[in-house]
């Protein structure tokens, strides 16, 4: 009879549960048996082990093999449980040493031939198994550096099977050759998903991608853009084809801050669980920029699948930019239901499979057409839209979602000379991406010790009592709430936009200037107030 056990990390969502791993021989008819809640790619875990063992040189034990999940209520799936079932098996048959695997982690797919296959979600899994206490985790090789991320921990990258005996066992390591270069490498397939990434990725190095002086005129939007990054408000851009709202969209990442070890680590986690991790880029250092299609079901923006949930655009867009263009054309329910990450910066999908919890911390921008053919708002352009056509196509934005977007732009055509550069050439990234930093840096100065990072994150209640506007600052708000334009939601986004113009300005406190420009972004109604950025 023999005995041994180790541990891998089931993924639930994004967050890992580290599970032992037992296997058991007894004397009787040979037979493999693989118990503790496995799904079906877990369960062919039997027939993977068994030939990858046979073909690494060890001998397969021709006993009754039973190999326990343990906790057996939590489920498992996925092949990463392989290359620990294999290590318990050669442990119980001695052909390893038990104690040598009892306190490792080990996370791989196995080959028929031997060989370790990278898989999806190693960041979050050596997370949990450092938080659980493990010092000691062994990856496939093509994943080393993402485990190595994970601080305090120990990271073994084995290529195959028999260099992970070798090891074990305390004999020479062997040398194994890699593929032929220039071929293409099959193993990696198994860190992405087809279809996974689609709208989404990172956003461009600003030295090399997009250009906001590219964009012609639109001195407005521009302003609208550089405090929603400052503060991280959500912004809608209206107005008809072609203005420029999309440019603007697409140029919003390049401005953001470059993100903190813990933002890059949230959102490395995220992006491989999702199986969209570029490739020989462990770690995420800029924001990340998702643009779904307007055809975009709700379980594919906040999360879904079959089983456990998997991570929507929501998700996928975590500390960064979620680009909803032609958005009157999403679906209503798809809309609504991204009401609650907005405020909570998460959000709970619920199936019959489990409860995950998945990070949607988002930067909104949504853009939209004054109609649906877009011609509304133009001076003899010739709209032939009904006005009830007009009207529910504007009221596919519904009110509780623009009540919390802080930000609301019409972006008008671009006029002739904007457009042949006589107005003058509008600010680069490099300059407007600078004074965000600046701005940002005193919103973090100001919220030293409390749990917000940025204007966005505070609490109104906060803003009205700890951190008071300059005196008469606010008699422009407490108006529009007696006229009813302003909710009492939206008085405190207002006062967090305000916050927002300020550290852009350098003032220490927001002025009635700041107040009106804030509420003139807010409602759309100009008050006269100064654009406080910018040439």
């Amino acid at each position: 009879m023999g005995f041994a056990r180790t541990c891998s990390v089931a993924l639930v969502g994004v967050e890992g549960v580290v599970v032992e791993v037992q296997a058991d021989l007894e004397p009787g008819v040979a037979a493999f048996t693989l118990v503790g809640l496995p799904d079906k790619s877990l369960i062919e875990s039997r027939d993977r082990v068994r030939a990858a063992i046979v073909n690494s040189g060890a001998e397969w034990p021709q006993k009754k093999l039973t190999v326990g999940l343990s906790p057996a209520s939590v489920p498992k799936g996925g092949s990463g449980f392989d290359l620990a079932v294999a290590a318990a098996v050669l442990g119980a048959a001695e052909r390893v040493s038990p104690r040598a695997i009892a306190d490792l982690v080990l996370i791989g797919e196995l080959g028929l031939d031997g060989r370790v296959r990278p898989v999806r979600g190693v960041l979050p899994a050596v997370l949990a198994a450092a938080e659980a206490g493990y010092q000691q985790v062994v990856v496939p090789e093509q994943t080393a550096g993402e485990a190595a991320l994970v601080p305090g921990v120990s990271v073994l990258g084995v290529r195959t099977l028999r260099q992970l005996i070798a090891v074990l066992a305390d004999e020479p390591v062997p040398d194994e050759e890699p593929d032929d270069e220039g071929r293409p490498d099959a193993i990696l397939a198994g860190l992405f998903v087809p279809g996974a990434g689609v709208g989404t990725g990172l956003s461009p190095d600003p030295v090399d991608g997009p250009d906001l002086a590219d964009v012609a005129g639109q001195r407005p939007a521009r302003v609208a853009l550089e405090v929603a990054a400052a503060g991280g408000h959500h912004l809608l851009l209206s107005g008809p084809p072609g203005a420029g709202k999309t440019m603007l969209a697409e140029r919003l990442p390049s401005i953001l801050p470059p993100l903190t070890r813990q933002e890059a680590l949230e959102v490395t986690a995220v992006h491989s669980v999702a199986g969209i991790l570029p490739p020989g880029e462990p770690l995420v250092h800029r924001p990340p920029y998702c643009a779904p299609h307007h055809s975009a079901t709700m379980q594919s923006l906040v999360g879904g699948g079959n089983g456990l949930p998997r991570p929507g655009a929501v998700s996928l867009a975590h500390r960064g930019v979620l680009f909803l263009d032609e958005a009157p054309e999403f679906s209503g329910k798809a809309l609504d239901a991204l009401r609650q990450p907005l405020e909570s910066g998460h959000v709970v999908v619920a199936r019959s499979a489990g409860v995950v919890r998945l990070p949607a911390r988002f930067l909104m921008i949504l853009a939209a057409n004054p109609c649906p053919c877009g011609r509304h708002t133009l001076t003899g352009a010739g709209c032939e839209c009904p006005a009830s056509v007009i009207r529910r196509y504007q009221a596919r934005l519904s009110g509780p979602l623009l009540d919390r977007v802080d930000l609301r732009v019409e972006v008008e055509p671009v006029t002739r000379a904007d457009l042949l550069g006589q107005g003058g050439r509008g600010e680069s990234t490099e300059t407007v991406a600078a004074r965000v930093r600046e701005a940002r840096a005193r919103a973090a100065t100001r919220l030293t010790g409390t749990p917000w990072h940025v204007n966005c994150e505070v609490p109104g209640h906060e803003l009205r009592t700890r951190w008071h506007a300059a005196p008469g600052a606010l008699a422009a708000a407490e108006r529009d709430i007696e006229r009813g334009l302003l909710t009492a939601r939206g008085l405190d986004r207002v006062l967090r936009v305000a916050w927002t113009i300020a550290d852009l300005a350098g003032r220490d406190r927001p002025d009635a200037d700041d107040v009106h420009l804030a509420l003139e972004l807010r409602t759309g109604i100009a008050r006269g107030a100064p654009l406080p950025v910018g040439p």
